[in-house]
């Protein structure tokens, strides 16, 4: 019941803003979401009137797995190397929450009914919010889909909107997952391979710049997100220390009955209400920048895979080249040389004509992104720097 009325509410904004630029005719939303104890559930609703699909709206119910499998099959198809595939959305993790809330619930004799109440608000409340977090992440990967003008047309995404039964679709056993790392591992060693041990220039100063860039880029987010992870752990912590201290002082007001009762108390509400600041200040940073840079880290991964695609296929071209004049000088499989050249151009040439594009546009993406969500943290800091409403406890 929690988790279903998490889910209601967690049609507020999305604390990752991505520039979404796709037309009405699909309109792609996660209504509703419950949450069991080893899984969520979403409820896709998609609102078309392309001739894709058989109604003008419809809704289907969809877990985690289900999300992987179709970012799976993005990365999976070659038509789509030239393309930033969209981040897949993280695996649901309530874990930390749970225990902690088992381990308050176990009882402690060392902290009072008002602090209880009190820790449980807040471990409650930092549920809903990795709730709301989780059932946004999704929404968003599948809305960039539905935004894009070519991953939009795919077949598995349609048959991931429309298709009222399960996918039957399992999670990554061990064996799959380790094999997952061992390709990312030849990856990265293919790549230096390529760039350090070949020798192979970049013919195009456009791509040898974003590479430059993306590597620093990837970099910078990656240490950002993890400095702004630790400050909103810290604003958290103290908001949390804020919670026995309120109490002591309140048990302290109710004991009195001299002059220092009203002290007490109103030293209680002083620090009652820090926490409350405080908790706000680590929501709205979690929110507004740790979200965005983890957000963006993922993506501008993505990026470099594609530059890690269209390098690779260079590579391919070149080869094919020394290939060809192999083939030319012993005047041996001419043809099949020719052939297997021409093929090896046109996929370099299609994947650097959509990932110029791609790039553009990852940018731009980005940039809006940055600006609104930085824009809006430094508002709510100003608003809670002049009104956090601390300076009326003493009035």
């Amino acid at each position: 019941m929690e988790g279903r009325q998490a889910g209601k509410e967690s049609k507020q904004p999305s604390s990752v803003s991505v520039d979404l630029q796709g037309d009405s005719s699909l309109q792609v939303e996660i209504s509703d979401a419950v949450s069991e104890r080893d899984k969520v559930k979403f409820t896709v609703q998609t609102k078309s009137c392309l001739p894709h699909f058989t109604q003008l709206e419809f809704s289907v119910v969809r877990q985690h797995e289900e999300f992987i499998w179709l970012h799976d099959a993005y990365v999976e198809n070659e038509e789509y190397a030239g393309l930033i595939i969209p981040p897949a959305p993280p695996r649901p993790d309530f874990e930390a929450s749970r225990e902690k809330l088992q381990k308050l619930g176990e009882g402690d004799s060392s902290i009072t009914r008002e602090e209880f109440a009190k820790m449980k608000q807040e471990l409650e409340a930092e549920y809903l919010a990795i709730f709301k977090k989780t059932v946004a992440m999704h929404e968003v990967f599948l809305q960039r889909l539905a935004a894009h003008p070519t991953l939009r047309r795919d077949h598995n995404f349609f048959v991931f909107l429309e298709y009222g039964q399960d996918l039957s679709v399992r999670g990554k056993n061990r064996k799959e997952l380790l094999g997952g790392y061992l390709r990312n591992i030849v990856k990265s060693a293919d790549e230096a391979l390529i760039t350090r041990m070949s020798g192979l220039k970049e013919v195009d100063d456009f791509f040898e710049h974003e590479r430059t860039f993306l590597l620093e880029y990837h970099t910078r987010i990656r240490d950002a997100c993890l400095r702004a992870d630790r400050v909103m752990y810290s604003h958290k912590c103290l908001a949390d220390d804020y919670i026995p201290i309120s109490a002591a002082l309140n048990s302290l007001g109710v004991q009195e009955v001299n002059q220092l009762k009203m002290s007490f108390l109103k030293l209680a509400e002083f620090f009652e209400r820090l926490r409350k600041l405080e908790g706000r200040v680590a929501s709205d940073e979690d929110l507004k920048l740790s979200d965005m840079l983890r957000y963006y880290m993922r993506d501008s991964q993505a990026a470099k895979d594609l530059l890690y695609r269209r390098l690779r296929a260079l590579a391919d071209y070149e080869n094919a080249n020394k290939a060809l004049d192999k083939a030319r000088t012993r005047n041996r499989e001419v043809r099949t040389a020719e052939s297997h050249q021409q093929q090896c151009c046109q996929r370099f040439e299609r994947l650097s004509d959509s990932a110029k594009q791609e790039l553009m546009d990852f940018k731009s993406r980005r940039v809006i992104s940055f600006r609104k969500n930085l824009i809006e943290l430094a508002e709510l800091e100003l608003k809670h720097a002049k009104g956090g409403g601390t300076q009326d406890t003493w009035v």
